[in-house]
């Protein structure tokens, strides 16, 4: 088995969550302050009630420190993980960073709405149903982030060079690599980020709910589109070719590998198909992450390619199962 992949994309939107998650804490205290009082109740007792507060400047500097030390640390695991443990430390450094980010969002929105408009912090109304309501979010959010990253690097198992391997009988050979793209990662990340100000701002009372769905929803699609072609990976094996979309692998498409006239290497540009993303052109469909090598496939008449890593290895071993594939 064979894996090749980039992940500097992934970087890039980290830190822009984590960017985005210590604006957030720090700034809805401090954005709706005329309308909070000097001190903001910050805990509340098992009945519901108010049972200590903070300062203002506080509670806007306490939840965002904790974010900061959870990042930082999160960042030190990482740059000590080894590459026996990359995946394992991947997929827990997702369900922290997502349930965690989402957790102290929704806890400090759900302050600042507790104490708005209200002279005296012992005046504050009860976080019990969107404290539950922000646990099961951030689960949700866990989850996802798990499932997003639970495919680790494979090992390499068989290597050939050229456009055609031998594979010894008995044996089975796959090909994995994937590739992101750090500028639409951070698209996406932005114009996420813009939606959740939006949902924070009405869950914080800052803003009207029918305002908020207006802003969030266009740009919370617009940051789904974009993630899903920001990273791809490309799989080939005894089935044929699969080609994954974003994070989750969700959409992707497939190719038996009796479809699959031939496989070969092209050096391809944004220039040549029409820029970036899941391009058409004269070139036929074009998967651009990054200009250079692509993995070109030709089925039922039609050209497919995909800008990934060690493609040539990739077009062997297709070419090499088609071979021996009866058509």
């Amino acid at each position: 088995m064979k894996y090749s992949g980039r992940g500097g994309g992934t970087t890039w939107g980290l830190v822009g969550w984590c960017a985005g998650i210590l604006l957030s804490l720090a700034g809805m205290p401090l954005a709706a302050s005329g309308r909070l009082p000097e001190r903001l109740a910050t805990h509340w007792s098992g009945a519901g009630e108010p049972d200590s507060s903070m300062p203002l400047w506080a509670a806007a500097i306490f939840p965002a420190a904790i974010w900061a030390v959870l990042a930082v640390g999160v960042a030190f695991g990482l740059r000590r993980t080894g590459p026996e443990s990359a995946g394992a430390i991947r997929g827990w450094t997702g369900v922290t960073l997502a349930a965690g980010g989402v957790f102290l969002v929704g806890g400090q929105a759900s302050v600042v709405r507790a104490n708005l408009d209200r002279s005296d912090w012992r005046e504050a109304g009860s976080v019990t149903g969107s404290v539950v309501t922000t646990a099961v979010v951030a689960a949700t959010a866990g989850a996802v982030a798990w499932l997003a990253t639970r495919h680790g690097p494979a090992t390499q198992d068989q290597v050939a060079d050229g456009p055609r391997m031998n594979i010894p009988e008995g044996q089975r050979v796959v090909w994995l690599s994937r590739t992101s793209n750090p500028w639409l990662q951070m698209t996406s990340a932005v114009t996420g980020l813009v939606a959740l100000a939006a949902v924070v701002a009405a869950a914080g009372g800052l803003a009207g709910p029918l305002p908020a769905l207006i802003l969030m929803a266009p740009f919370a699609l617009a940051s789904v589109l974009v993630l899903g072609c920001a990273s791809v990976q490309a799989r080939v094996s005894e089935e044929g070719l699969k080609v994954s979309f974003g994070p989750l692998g969700w959409p992707a498409r497939r190719w038996a590998v009796q479809d699959i006239e031939s496989a070969r290497v092209e050096q391809r540009t944004p220039a040549q198909v029409g820029g970036w993303g899941y391009r058409l052109s004269g070139l036929g469909t074009t998967v651009m992450l990054r200009r250079g090598e692509c993995l070109v496939i030709r089925a039922k008449g039609k050209d497919f390619a995909v800008s990934v890593d060690d493609a040539e290895r990739g077009a062997a071993l297709l070419n090499s199962l088609g071979a021996k594939s009866p058509r």
